[in-house]
């Protein structure tokens, strides 16, 4: 049998041969340094807010293309999309109970969540097993994080999708941003009749209120706010004591807004695709969610810019979607404007959260020095997955677990979700941690050092699709 370089491909054995790809950093022709990529961060970041049609998101649009035309990608371009833009402008929480004087409660109102001004209403506390007794009341609702193991028990069932020699992921727990009901937060109270949503989060690292879920840009029937865990305790407690009355305030006005996704291409060794991506908006200014994504997609632009076009394994698309925390309306208009490129795909790669791990002591959340633990959601493709081990054990991006796509759910937790759906191979980097969509997702949170391994090891599995068709890996 004549080993030809596509049939090594396909056998998985050209993985390994990553290893001997000269790759120079913060060199020219080489990737960015740390310090670059880190700069393009902050400049993100010192914006502001940039949720869908704020001012601060329009600006990063035209800077990231501005960044596209610098590196001399073609064909730069901003791709409208029209969004819901969610604008809160008062909100507050009034409480008085039967055995004290009122109190005002820091909160937060639900995104997308109908508007109140003034609505009084008694409070009843959500129980599952009798959800009734929050009908026409406002319900005070508990949200627990997810607390998973943080190798998601791999260790011990399927060590090859692990790459941690430190073996600092097993019995460790990770902290996941989103509780067991995802997005439904608000729809336990909603199917119950309550009135308005009280949204406490018990446990939460640093005792925060400022979580901007949900952010699937649906409009709820009801008023909502979220407080803290231990404000959302001293209710409880009120209640056990007798009547609560609640006061409740927040109004904000949703509305229609062009967005768009900034796409650059460069031509390759031939024209089908690779698509780099991930989104420029974010629920605050957001230096991990995901200002750390830009960066990364922007460091990999400017490497392959670098390349002479034969040296691209494919013609590649980076694009910077648009309103992912307004129902992904970036991503699945892109797709639907694109359903013939997208069937010309090879692999759609996907880069999201440079992140650095933090843990509650004493209510205040502090660094741990470790990276939060990083996932690769990798078709089940054998060549696939040994190029993207392969890249990660080259690079020493440790902390990783190499997961299928169905690992979590029908489709990945990422914003190139949809990509798989429309049957793309992908290879999707995430890190979930708590914080994620908090306003406490600042600078110091962003795995500096993890930016140019991950880069790095990024270009090594792009590289791995050199002499793969569109149809090799779906099939």
């Amino acid at each position: 049998m004549r080993w030809t370089r596509r049939r090594l491909l396909r056998s998985g054995g050209y993985a390994g041969l990553g290893a001997a790809l000269p790759i120079r950093v913060g060199r020219p022709g080489g990737i960015p340094d740390e310090g670059t990529m880190f700069r393009w961060i902050r400049t993100v970041y010192e914006r502001g807010v940039r949720r869908p049609g704020y001012p601060a998101d329009v600006w990063v649009e035209r800077w990231i293309a501005g960044r596209f035309r610098r590196f001399g990608l073609e064909r730069v371009r901003l791709e409208p999309v029209t969004a819901l833009r969610w604008r809160p402008h008062r909100w507050s929480l009034r409480v008085t109970p039967a055995d004290g004087p009122s109190t005002m409660v820091r909160c937060y109102p639900v995104p997308y969540a109908a508007p109140a001004d003034g609505l009084e209403l008694d409070l009843a506390a959500f129980d599952a097993s009798a959800p009734a007794a929050v009908a026409g009341k406002a319900s005070l609702y508990d949200l627990r994080l997810l607390r998973l193991p943080a190798d998601l028990g791999l260790s011990a069932v399927a060590p090859e999708r692990v790459v941690d020699p430190g073996g600092t992921l097993a019995g460790a727990e990770h902290v996941l941003p989103f509780g067991a009901e995802l997005l439904s937060v608000m729809e336990p109270s909603i199917g119950a009749g309550a009135a308005a949503f009280i949204g406490a989060l018990p446990g939460y690292p640093g005792d925060s209120h400022h979580y901007f879920v949900p952010y699937d840009a649906v409009r709820r029937p009801i008023p909502g706010v979220w407080i803290s865990g231990s404000d959302g305790q001293w209710l409880r407690e009120r209640l056990a004591a007798g009547l609560v009355r609640i006061r409740l305030t927040a109004t904000a006005t949703v509305d229609p807004v062009t967005t768009h996704n900034v796409v650059g291409e460069l031509p390759g060794a031939d024209d089908d695709l690779v698509i780099v991506g991930s989104h420029h908006d974010g629920p605050w200014s957001s230096a991990v969610e995901d200002a750390s994504g830009i960066a990364l997609v922007l460091a990999q632009a400017g490497y392959w810019a670098s390349r002479p076009a034969n040296e691209r394994p494919h013609r590649l698309v980076f694009v910077l979607h648009a309103a992912h925390v307004a129902g992904f309306t970036g991503q699945l208009g892109f797709i639907a404007a694109h359903r013939t490129e997208i069937d010309r795909t090879v692999l759609e790669v996907h880069l999201e959260h440079a992140a650095r791990e933090f843990t509650d002591r004493d209510g205040t959340i502090a660094p741990t020095g470790l990276p939060v633990p990083r996932w690769f959601f990798t078709s089940q493709v054998p060549a696939l997955e040994a190029a993207v081990r392969s890249a990660l054990v080259t690079e020493r991006v440790h902390r990783s677990l190499i997961l299928t796509p169905t690992a979590l759910g029908e489709r990945p937790p990422t914003d190139a979700a949809f990509y798989y759906s429309a049957g793309v191979p992908i290879v999707n980097f995430l890190a979930a941690p708590f914080y994620l969509f908090d306003r406490a997702d600042t600078l110091d949170k962003v795995d500096r050092a993890g930016l140019v391994p991950l880069t790095r090891a990024t270009v090594r599995v792009i590289e791995a699709t050199r002499g793969v068709g569109p149809a090799d890996w779906r099939a």
